[in-house]
């Protein structure tokens, strides 16, 4: 019964590629490629963008449970954080993010992919993780970004935790989301996701379709703050804030 109940989890998993990869050959390249090499025309190109995620988590069978205990303003602009749980975790911000453009800072080895990694080098924000220089240049391309009206996105564990018995909530924060929202004086908000890390987990055989909770828990105020003497009360708040929701 493993075996069978493996083989139709396979075929889904196979089923999200198709999806991802269809929208990505036709709209992502005709359309959001040529338009993504000027910043001005983003904030037009972003409802295309949103709709790739949509598309690809609704078509896999996702739905979405999500409050705001905390109001966002339509008009700021902000360093959204969360937990890393799944893949799936992009689609699902592109999804909920419908008033504030984001721009998420994601590993470098995504531009190895074909086509998708021309598209990815032009809406995000290319980090090696494993290159001081090249995580020294997030900083003023974050804060090109910021200052064209844009939102960030970072996943401040630095990669999606592997903990194959869900033990783990949230592995420690990196310090980029939070020197990023100091430095630029720009909010924090932080949202927890809870559930994706097993309903689509990085295991070809393992996950199943279902309602996704998120929750967005904080913000964080961060003018007048400094990144010397303020960071690391700020990580730490961003991290209890988290952990304490993915606990109940």
């Amino acid at each position: 019964m493993k075996y069978i109940t493996g083989f139709f989890v396979l075929i889904w998993r196979i089923w999200m590629i198709f999806l991802a990869a269809i929208y990505v050959l036709t709209i992502g390249v005709f359309i959001v490629l040529p338009l993504a090499s000027f910043e001005k025309t983003f904030p037009y190109i972003y409802p295309l963008i949103r709709y790739w995620g949509k598309f690809v988590l609704y078509g896999t069978g996702f739905r979405i449970d999500y409050k705001k205990l905390v109001p966002l303003d339509p008009k700021e602009n902000y360093v959204f954080i969360a937990n890393h749980t799944s893949i799936m975790d992009i689609m699902l911000m592109l999804t909920i993010l419908k008033h504030h453009p984001i721009v998420f800072v994601g590993k470098a080895e995504l531009l190895k992919i074909p086509i998708f990694g021309r598209i990815f080098e032009r809406i995000c924000i290319p980090v090696d993780r494993k290159s001081a220089r090249s995580k020294a240049l997030v900083y003023p391309e974050a804060k090109k970004k910021l200052d064209k009206n844009l939102s960030i996105f970072i996943f401040p564990e630095g990669g999606v935790t592997n903990d194959k018995e869900f033990k783990i909530y949230l592995d420690p924060f990196k310090d980029g989301a939070f020197n990023i929202a100091i430095e630029t004086q720009t909010p924090l908000a932080v949202l927890a996701i809870h559930g994706l890390n097993k309903m689509f987990p990085f295991n070809w055989f393992r996950g199943y379709p279902g309602k996704i909770k998120v929750r967005l828990l904080a913000t964080f105020e961060t003018k007048d703050l400094d990144v010397k003497k303020d960071k690391v009360a700020l990580k730490e708040a961003a991290y209890n804030t988290i952990l304490k929701d993915l606990e109940q």
